[in-house]
């Protein structure tokens, strides 16, 4: 039997109250995808400060110092995020937006060792664009579910389209 609700405001299947250890776990699972970004970055490693430190980059290229709290801001805000749809239980599209989440956060997760890693700036520039084409989807498919949601992911999408310009002209200037 179907009941039917007649409030605008009905409710949609969210937990009654917030999960703050499903959050944390939500950013935990957001800053470990980064993590590999983090071993293989020239902060950390001295192979990876060697080759990066001998590339021609354009005169625009932030400092190395951004990086940091750069990512971990965009970190937090992909797994609250991620957390705003996963509370939209009985929502038809959530699982489709959790799946493009996780694509995006392997693509995310596989382009530091390639690119600083193997110091291959051609599969790291299509890893990239592959990963911002993801971000994209990502955002459409939050926003199906949760507005708020895909408002958090946007600054995401335009930290690596700036990062796919730099990989791009990194490329450029490295043949």
């Amino acid at each position: 039997m179907r009941i039917p609700i007649e409030s605008s405001t009905s409710y949609r299947g969210r937990n009654s109250r917030p999960n703050w250890l499903i959050l944390a776990a939500f950013i935990a699972a957001a800053l470990a995808a980064g993590a590999p970004a983090a071993l293989f970055s020239p902060s950390v490693s001295a192979a990876a400060n060697h080759w990066y430190a001998t590339l021609a980059k354009p005169a625009w290229a932030p400092p190395n110092s951004w990086l940091g709290p750069g990512w971990l801001a965009l970190y937090v805000l992909m797994g609250t995020a991620a957390w705003l749809v996963w509370r939209e239980r009985y929502h038809r599209g959530r699982g489709a937006a959790l799946a493009a989440y996780a694509v995006q956060l392997l693509l995310n997760a596989a382009w530091a060792p390639l690119f600083f890693g193997n110091n291959n700036i051609g599969a790291g520039l299509f890893v990239i664009v592959a990963l911002w084409l993801a971000i994209a989807w990502t955002i459409r498919e939050f926003a199906a579910v949760k507005a708020a949601a895909a408002w958090l992911m946007a600054p995401y999408l335009i930290w690596v389209g700036g990062a796919c310009a730099l990989n791009l002209a990194i490329w450029k200037l490295n043949p």
